[in-house]
């Protein structure tokens, strides 16, 4: 069962993390992320940020979330294409 689990990844989407396998799922993981777009920028970011970062990153995007939970449908498009919460 698990390893049909790791397959649900397949190519389309990253492979899904089963319960006491994370050595597996993270090779997966990367190896997933290196066959995308600027794959080798992707896993330089994901492996080097650092904890400064990784909160910055994480409260950029609660403040996101919390901007489109609270606007309205017809200004939502709009602002959805923001990539910063200070762009929003």
């Amino acid at each position: 069962m698990h390893n049909n689990i790791m397959a649900a990844g397949s190519r389309d989407r990253p492979p899904m993390l089963a319960t006491g396998r994370y050595a597996q799922w993270r090779s997966c993981f990367l190896r997933y992320i290196d066959r995308r777009p600027k794959g080798d920028a992707l896993i330089k970011t994901i492996l080097t940020m650092s904890p400064e970062n990784k909160d910055h990153y994480k409260s950029e995007k609660e403040a996101i979330h919390l901007i489109l939970t609270g606007i309205r449908d017809e200004i939502y498009s709009t602002v959805d294409t923001c990539k910063t919460a200070h762009e929003m």
